[in-house]
C-alpha cells in the first residue's frame, strides 16, 4: 500500500475514532522564499499567447515537473487563524466537521464540533499533545507525546509535504487556477491502484493548502475547504490549558 493511501486512510479512520470516542466519552511551516504572480489578474501562460514573459513580474511555470518546486517555495504565516470544513460523503450521504485553527510559531490549537453539541480541543507543538473536552476551565486534559497527534492529523487533513512527497509520475495536472477570490496552484494525481483521485489547491498568497479533494471515479469521498485566513497574532490565553498552564511564552515587549 502507497504512502499516499496511507495518509488518506490515517486521516479518516482519525476522524472517525475521534467522533466514536466523542460520543463514548459524552462529549507549522515556514518557507522564506515566495513566487511573484500578476496581480489581481487570473494567471495565464503569456510564452503559450506569444508574449514576453518579461516586463519585471516573474510568472513561475507551473507543469507537473516543477509544481513540486513551485510549492515548495511559498512562505507560510506564522501566525493566524482559519475556518476548516470537512465533508465526508458516501453514496445516499455524509458528514460534516467544523474546525477553527490557531497557528503561534510552533503551537497549533484546534477547536473540534462533535456531533453531540460539544467541542474537542487540541494544542499541540510537534512534541507534545494536550486534549480536553469543551470549555470548562475544571475540564480534564490528557497529556500526550505528539507522535501521529501531529499539527496537520489534528485538523484531519492533508498538507503540502504530501505534495512534495508524490512521485511526479503520478502528478498528471498542475497549473494555476483561481478557486473563488484566491489564486491557487492546482494539483491532481493519476487514480491509484485503488481508483482514487486526490486534488489539491495551494494559496499563492499565504502558501496554505486552502482546498482538497478525494475522488472515486466522478464522486467525492471527502474535501477540505478553509479559503479564508485571519492573520491575527492570537495571545497566550489561547494557548493555555484548563489548569492555567501557560504554554505560549509571549516573548518579551521591547524596551522603548
Amino acid at each position: 500500500m502507497d504512502k499516499r493511501k496511507l495518509n488518506w486512510i490515517t486521516w479518516a479512520v482519525l476522524a472517525v475514532a475521534i467522533l466514536i470516542a466523542a460520543l463514548m466519552l459524552g462529549g507549522s511551516l515556514n518557507r522564506t522564499a515566495h513566487i511573484t504572480l500578476p496581480p489581481s489578474n487570473p494567471p495565464r501562460d503569456p510564452a503559450a499567447e506569444g508574449e514576453d514573459p518579461g516586463g519585471g513580474v516573474t510568472v513561475v511555470e507551473i507543469a507537473p515537473e516543477t509544481v513540486q518546486a513551485a510549492i515548495a517555495s511559498l512562505s507560510r504565516p506564522e501566525n493566524y487563524g482559519r475556518s476548516i470544513t470537512l465533508e465526508y460523503l458516501w453514496p445516499g450521504g455524509g458528514g460534516t466537521q467544523e474546525l477553527y485553527t490557531i497557528v503561534r510559531g510552533p503551537w497549533t490549537r484546534v477547536d473540534r464540533g462533535l456531533p453531540d453539541g460539544s467541542t474537542r480541543i487540541s494544542v499541540t507543538n510537534g512534541q507534545e499533545t494536550y486534549i480536553w473536552y469543551g470549555y470548562d476551565g475544571g475540564a480534564e486534559t490528557v497529556s500526550v507525546p505528539a507522535g501521529e497527534f501531529s499539527a496537520d492529523v489534528e485538523q484531519s487533513i492533508p498538507t503540502y509535504e504530501d505534495i512534495l512527497d508524490l512521485p511526479v509520475e503520478e502528478i498528471v495536472l498542475a497549473d494555476y487556477r483561481p478557486l473563488e477570490a484566491l489564486t491557487c496552484i492546482y494539483v491532481e494525481t493519476a487514480p491509484d491502484e485503488a481508483g482514487y483521485v486526490d486534488r489539491y489547491w495551494v494559496s499563492v498568497e499565504n502558501g496554505l493548502l486552502v482546498q482538497a479533494e478525494r475522488l472515486l471515479g466522478e464522486d467525492s469521498v471527502y474535501r477540505m475547504t478553509a479559503l479564508y485566513v485571519d492573520e491575527t497574532e492570537y495571545d497566550a490565553s489561547r494557548f493555555t490549558l484548563p489548569d492555567g498552564t501557560v504554554l505560549l511564552e509571549e516573548e518579551p515587549e521591547a524596551e522603548k
